[in-house]
């Protein structure tokens, strides 16, 4: 069925044809029409569900927390303060590496008080031990939401995941979506039909753990960070199995476009990735060798795969859509630096912020971003990190 759909509706479908046994949300800007859609199926009985309303998020989180850990399959959304809010027993989630997936509608933190879009709100999670996905158009939600389950509560992973994707832009914007069957759905996630709970420690099935501290408290920290690394791997071989059903593959951890050749590559994450790809379409046509690589799966960070990428590159020019406060620049760009240093032959890095509060990233923005990474790549001097949002 082909229906035109907000992200916000298409995560909804999503969630309806997974059908968890029991969801908890509370409604906050850009995620409110999510939470009203998977309100609305239950009401029509499409979906069978326990629905909790919640005075908060952190109530939401503890709810799917003990739903998941007795056996049930959950599912909660959320967007800005709402996640800050639940930070807490977010970490607790993590920690007790409960298979519970969450969507968070990207917007602005507190600074002043911010109703806008950008990415700043899950930079501020991304030590908390999620796995963290993000995808770049409508379809793509709707699909990673599902591959989202089946990743969270593989045996080999059983960690909660989380969804990002643009508010204000992805979450209210309409695309054409291929909703699947409920049969199809069914097929991809019956290898994770019978789920089981986490044990953390030799000979104990423990998975509400109690206050502990040296080596047992170190044996979570390490299970944690050896489950994250485990990601890497298995998360390419679901989404193979999600294209054989499907029919439909989103390049792994990192999608490349016009890459193999690529003298000048962008990088960025989200719903950016179109524009670029428009530009990049442009400066073939005049002659510039340009790429861009989107990062779809930003926790674990595909350190190996992105130094790869980047090594023998002329330049990188990052697109970033929240800032790293203390490190004059963006996120993916911190990110990028640190990968980089496993290159060989390191590029030229460069950082573009761009998009936050809730402006437009423009074709005109990209083409400056592509001009200024020229210019530094003939000799001239150049900030390391530009603004492109006052242009």
């Amino acid at each position: 069925m082909i229906k035109v759909l907000s992200g916000n509706k298409a995560a909804a479908h999503a969630v309806r044809l997974v059908n968890p046994d029991v969801i908890a949300m509370y409604p906050i800007t850009p995620q409110t029409p999510l939470a009203e859609e998977i309100a609305a199926f239950h009401a029509d009985g499409l979906l069978d569900a326990e629905m909790i309303e919640v005075e908060g998020e952190h109530t939401a989180m503890s709810a799917v927390m003990s739903a998941s850990v007795a056996g049930g399959r959950v599912f909660t959304s959320t967007s800005s303060w709402g996640l800050e809010y639940m930070g807490e027993m977010c970490m607790l989630c993590a920690g007790m590496r409960i298979p519970a997936v969450m969507v968070d509608v990207t917007r602005e933190t507190s600074s002043i008080r911010g109703v806008c879009g950008s990415r700043q709100d899950i930079m501020s999670v991304r030590d908390y031990g999620w796995i963290q996905l993000e995808p770049a158009n409508c379809q793509e939600i709707l699909d990673t939401v599902l591959m989202a389950y089946r990743l969270s509560e593989d045996a080999r992973i059983l960690n909660p995941v989380l969804v990002a994707y643009d508010g204000f832009f992805l979450s209210h914007q309409y695309e054409r979506v291929e909703i699947p069957t409920k049969e199809q759905v069914d097929r991809f996630l019956a290898p994770v039909a019978e789920r089981h709970g986490t044990t953390f420690m030799k000979d104990k099935n423990l998975q509400f753990c109690p206050s502990i501290s040296g080596l047992e408290f170190a044996n979570y920290r390490y299970q944690s960070l050896q489950t994250l690394e485990r990601v890497k791997s298995v998360f390419p071989e679901i989404e193979k199995e999600f294209e054989e059903i499907f029919g439909r593959s989103y390049g792994g951890a990192v999608d490349k476009y016009r890459t193999d050749d690529a003298e000048i590559l962008f990088l960025t994450a989200g719903s950016a990735a179109g524009t670029i790809e428009t530009v990049v379409d442009r400066a073939r046509e005049r002659g510039i060798k340009a790429g861009l690589a989107r990062i779809k799966m930003f926790r674990p960070y595909p350190r190996q795969e992105m130094a790869a990428l980047l090594d023998g590159r002329k330049a990188v020019a990052t697109i970033d859509r929240s800032i790293c406060l203390g490190w004059n620049c963006g996120h993916l760009h911190m990110e990028a630096l640190a990968a980089v240093s496993d290159a060989a032959q390191k590029p030229l890095m460069l950082d573009f912020i761009d998009g936050i509060a809730s402006t437009d990233i423009t074709i005109d923005h990209i083409e400056k971003a592509l001009a200024i990474t020229r210019t530094a790549l003939a000799g001239h001097e150049v900030q390391e990190t530009n603004w492109l949002i006052w242009e």
